[in-house]
């Protein structure tokens, strides 16, 4: 351009200020130029990329191995992170975002739908930093081929993220929002009485059955603060809606079941195989029961310090 002159004043212009009325950056338009040059018409076909080392293994052999990671995963739709987080567990090392474009330039990227939201208007967090401090349960709906409509009920650790308890009915009635409570109480804290889970705090909504007086009057047996969310405020009980959700898309919307009971059945064993294989990035890439089990062998060792120092 500092070679050619204006139509309109028949004056030389330099490159820089070309660029800066046009509002192009000037590496697009050398670009540009030396695609349409003959000397570097070889060039002008392939793409950019990142320059550098390719590492341990070519595109071609990473995309083996990244399809062979999407085809063993239990999960569908899982993201680069996780798929990157997955080759590294195998031995495979490289860079998440080289991953991200080997997947991207052969379609194998989780699809994506943006949504536009709100200003948030909760300041604070419902995550916490250990397990069984919150917990979240939620209910929702499916329908069965043999019996019709069916209520799946779930609780769900507010740490790992892991499924607490599960259960399926035919009716959504306050003893059947209790089950997944009752197992995780079980579960993690030897059986169910008096007291056993004091300290403990339940996230839930404002639905009749989890603000209903059994309901109430069981929990706070179990020793469990009530903490229901606000009213027509979904993110006051995100984490349980997230697990939801997940249950939608890798469960719920990809299986037919016939029964309640074939319901309830695969609820407990996907919950089993959530724990044990799903990643959560917040963690570093380990699973529910990696987090629990690194948590709950921590406590022993921090009582032995106190006793110690003291």
């Amino acid at each position: 351009m500092s070679q050619t002159h204006s139509i309109s004043t028949h004056r030389r212009f330099g490159m820089s200020r070309v660029c800066r009325i046009w509002g192009v950056p000037r590496a697009t338009v050398y670009r540009y130029r030396a695609a349409t040059d003959g000397a570097a018409a070889a060039n002008a076909g392939r793409p950019p990329k990142r320059r550098g080392p390719q590492g341990a293994c070519s595109d071609a052999e990473l995309l083996i191995h990244t399809q062979a990671v999407i085809t063993a995963s239990p999960f569908s739709g899982e993201g680069y992170r996780k798929v990157w987080a997955r080759l590294r567990a195998k031995g495979v090392r490289t860079a998440a975002r080289r991953v991200r474009r080997v997947m991207n330039e052969n379609n194998l990227l989780a699809p994506q739908r943006p949504v536009q939201r709100d200003a948030h208007p909760h300041a604070g967090t419902i995550v916490t930093d250990k397990v069984d401090e919150v917990w979240g349960t939620d209910m929702t709906q499916t329908v069965t081929t043999g019996e019709g409509r069916a209520y799946v009920f779930i609780a769900i650790d507010h740490c790992s993220g892991e499924f607490i308890g599960t259960h399926a009915s035919s009716s959504a009635s306050r003893w059947q929002a209790l089950e997944p409570v009752r197992q995780g109480v079980t579960r993690h804290f030897g059986g169910v009485g008096p007291g056993v889970a004091k300290g403990l705090t339940l996230r839930h909504d404002q639905g009749s059955n989890y603000m209903a007086d059994d309901f109430q009057s069981e929990i706070e047996c179990f020793g469990i603060i009530s903490s229901p969310a606000f009213v027509r405020q979904p993110e006051g009980n995100g984490v349980a809606e997230r697990a939801i959700r997940t249950l939608k898309e890798q469960l719920l919307w990809v299986r037919h079941f016939t029964t309640v009971e074939e319901l309830r059945q695969a609820l407990a064993a996907f919950a089993a195989e959530h724990n044990a294989s799903w990643l959560r990035q917040r963690h570093g890439y380990k699973t529910p029961d990696q987090i629990r089990a690194e948590q709950k062998a921590l406590e022993p060792e921090a009582a032995t310090g106190v006793k110690m120092a003291a």
